[in-house]
């Protein structure tokens, strides 16, 4: 997903300058526009130190103005101006898709600062730190932050590892149904804090379980295909296809769900037979 393209500066600026009709309250605000741009450089070396976890809230609260009261008018009034609602636009239209980039099966619906705008005020609009998100991961993630490099998640803008394999899955049986399992296999070249906190992720998100579900779909769907291809070619047609489909879905994606299940399958004998051979 690609960065924002709308400024830090720019975006503060648009949301204070008509979200208050009081005189000395957007004076304040405008007031502000140094601590705030403070913060956002603050926000930007500790992204590309790493060092989310060691940021303190301190640094990004607003002198002389309560922190309910600033967000409030900032955010929750800021992006309802007509400038504010532009800017939420842009961010809202970048996931292709419409697809939520922390989960990749929901909707995107709502905005989710990656670090609690109630604890860091200052970033309340800063657009890296607005995720366009859906509904129940904004719920999840509620106002989580970073206690340590592990248990940092993986933020839409800045973490790019969508180009490399890091989801697998693994066949299980229960008579003739077959489920799949989800799991993260980080790739050789990631460093152990990575995949430490692809691992955190994913299991924060309860991703094995939402992509078992969509996996349960997309094997409904081939059922059909399948059994043309069992009965017309026999185990290695069936494989071959899946293969095929596999691949298809990996070269648009690397971690494809949809790949990922046709993958599984494909390395699953028992599968592949069917029922008549297999006696599953």
């Amino acid at each position: 997903m690609k960065i924002p393209l709308v400024k830090a500066a720019a975006s503060y600026q648009a949301c204070v300058a008509t979200s208050t009709t009081k005189r000395d309250r957007r004076k304040s605000l405008l007031n502000a526009s140094g601590t705030v741009g403070e913060a956002g450089q603050r926000l930007r070396r500790a992204m590309s130190g790493r060092s989310l976890h060691d940021l303190e809230e301190r640094h990004f609260s607003i002198p002389e103005i309560d922190t309910e009261d600033f967000y409030t008018w900032v955010y929750g009034n800021g992006m309802s101006t007509v400038d504010g609602r532009k800017i939420r636009g842009q961010l809202m239209a970048a996931p292709p898709n419409e697809r939520c980039p922390l989960c990749r099966q929901g909707t995107v619906y709502q905005l989710d600062h990656f670090l609690p705008k109630t604890l860091f005020p200052a970033l309340c609009v800063d657009p890296l730190n607005l995720v366009p998100v859906c509904e129940r991961c904004n719920h999840i993630k509620g106002n989580k932050r970073p206690s340590k490099q592990e248990d940092t998640l993986l933020h839409p803008y800045l973490d790019r590892i969508s180009h490399e394999r890091w989801l697998d899955a693994r066949t299980a049986h229960d008579g003739e149904m077959v489920r799949l399992e989800f799991f993260v296999t980080p790739p050789a070249t990631w460093d152990t804090t990575l995949a430490a906190r692809v691992v955190h992720h994913f299991e924060l998100f309860e991703l094995g379980p939402r992509y078992a579900i969509a996996a349960n779909r997309t094997i409904s769907d081939l059922s059909f295909r399948i059994a043309q291809q069992r009965r017309v070619g026999g185990t290695a047609m069936v494989r071959a296809y899946l293969e095929d489909e596999a691949a298809t879905r990996f070269a648009d994606d690397a971690n494809s769900i949809e790949g990922v299940t046709c993958a599984a399958l494909a390395a699953d004998d028992a599968y592949c037979r069917g029922p008549a051979e297999s006696g599953i």
